[in-house]
């Protein structure tokens, strides 16, 4: 059946007892459904590899309108959807199986890199209050490896024609709360089911 949207969240890492993308993402989903958008959330493993099958997988399966993965950017001081995934995988930290790739590619021989298909600025200037901005890159972990797969499977495969996507980075929770990350979420991802065509506003980066 479709669904209006699909938000993802990770388990928690590097020994975290929580991973605030889960946490943000489980208060969101249930808040739009009860303001009337059939919202589905799914808990993907921070795995390479793994972790993208799973999303593609329920994607397949539920054809959602959006699809919204969301992670977790700790060095961060805002709600930041991405601009670009790019095809490497390079990890700093292993990921909860152990792998720690460097240099490797996403999908061998893929392109270079996908732009978001959600209307990011349209969703930054919906965020009021939450404290939002444009990033340009979701880094090179399991974060960018799910964002790549996921637009590549959007750009290839004609059974998801149509559907847009796109990755969301959310701050540790001393810096914005997991409840207040789910409100801005949700207001993000309201934004993005009625805006067409983004926002014609400036969002980008000197560095």
């Amino acid at each position: 059946m479709a669904i209006d949207v699909l938000l993802s969240g990770f388990e928690p890492f590097d020994g975290a007892a929580v991973n605030e993308s889960w946490e943000a993402v489980r208060r969101a989903a249930p808040a739009l459904r009860e303001g009337g958008v059939l919202a589905r959330e799914l808990l993907l493993p921070v795995e390479f590899g793994r972790a993208a099958e799973a999303l593609l997988a329920k994607v397949r399966e539920q054809r959602p309108a959006l699809v919204v993965a969301v992670g977790l950017a700790a060095g961060r001081g805002a709600i930041t959807p991405e601009r670009t995934a790019v095809n490497v995988q390079d990890a700093r930290i292993p990921d909860n199986a152990g792998a720690r790739p460097i240099d490797a590619p996403c999908v061998p021989d893929g392109p270079v890199g996908y732009f978001s298909t959600l209307p990011i600025k349209a969703m930054v200037a919906a965020a009021w209050p939450g404290p939002a901005a444009v990033s340009q890159s979701a880094g090179t972990f399991v974060c960018n490896d799910v964002f790549y797969r996921l637009q590549h499977a959007l750009a290839a495969e004609p059974g998801l024609a149509g559907i847009r996507g796109g990755f969301v980075h959310v701050p540790a929770a001393d810096v914005v709360a997991p409840g207040d990350a789910a409100e801005t979420l949700g207001r993000m991802v309201r934004a993005a089911l009625s805006t067409a065509a983004d926002a014609r506003i400036p969002g980008g980066a000197e560095h």
